[in-house]
């Protein structure tokens, strides 16, 4: 993959993040254009963005039960990182996916946003046996500390230092062996869209959504139905299907088209609208 120049987002996205998470919060409220693909009934649990507890992502969690899915969250309250060993901390998030997938029977989705995407490709790579897939909305695994303005609240919730090592930062940017899909905007206001996108590969895709704020990850319905697809789609254990890799690759011909911006409505819907 062509090397991408990792940076904050431009300041005027940050000052216009605030707006533009209502104006994407209220866009969720209303009804959908198109019916979302129903989903089999498979458990999913969500993790929060960094400052944030499972409040955060309680709408996006209620819009996936009312698609027919066991959705979890995360259950470890406000996301400030491990204050002790990061291994140690998979480790208590090891349980709950073991248990979820226990009652279940069935290999559990994981959702995460931001920093909780972080967890859900560790847990992934910890344990690809139990996981049918993780998808990460605006989660900048190729390089934290350089490509967001979250780095600041980052180290002051950990103590004034940064935990984020080189040897740390190398392991994360890693993709799991489980399907997984890295959803991000070019016009996230705090995330920088580059460190979000990884090397496309029989188990790794990038899908980018257009005009899209980085609360609005959690709200925004193009970004429901690009996740919707998603949770319909994967079987545990298997790559992409024949049909899956044809379509995606004709909406990444078309999404590198000048002034293209319908790639998630038909990546979504299956149709444009």
């Amino acid at each position: 993959m062509e090397s991408l120049e990792l940076t904050p987002p431009p300041a005027i996205l940050l000052a216009l993040e605030p707006l533009r998470a209502i104006a994407d919060y209220f866009a969720g409220l209303a009804p959908l254009s198109q019916p979302l693909p129903q989903g089999d009934g498979h458990p999913v649990i969500v993790f929060p963005g960094l400052g944030v507890s499972g409040y955060a992502t309680e709408g996006l969690r209620e819009r996936l039960r009312e698609l027919n899915y066991e959705v979890h969250d995360w259950e470890q309250g406000v996301n400030q990182w491990p204050d002790d060993d990061f291994d140690r901390f998979l480790d208590l998030l090891s349980e709950q996916l073991k248990q979820v997938y226990i009652r279940n029977g069935r290999p559990v989705s994981l959702i995460g946003w931001s920093l909780g995407g972080v967890y859900a490709r560790e847990l992934a790579k910890k344990h690809p046996e139990l996981v049918r897939q993780a998808i990460t909305l605006a989660t900048p695994f190729a390089d934290q500390p350089n490509s967001t303005h979250a780095g600041w609240l980052f180290t002051l919730l950990n103590g004034g230092v940064s935990p984020m090592d080189e040897a740390l930062l190398k392991r994360l940017s890693i993709d799991p062996v489980v399907p997984c899909t890295s959803v991000y905007s070019p016009s996230d206001g705090i995330v920088g869209w580059a460190g979000c996108v990884g090397t496309e590969s029989e188990y790794h895709r990038n899908v980018e959504v257009e005009s899209v704020s980085h609360w609005g990850m959690l709200h925004n319905p193009e970004v429901l139905r690009v996740v919707a697809r998603l949770l319909a789609e994967h079987q545990h254990g298997t790559l992409r299907t024949l049909l899956d890799t044809c379509v995606t690759r004709f909406l990444d011909a078309k999404a590198k088209a000048p002034g293209d911006v319908q790639q998630v409505t038909q990546y979504g819907d299956g149709e444009s609208t």
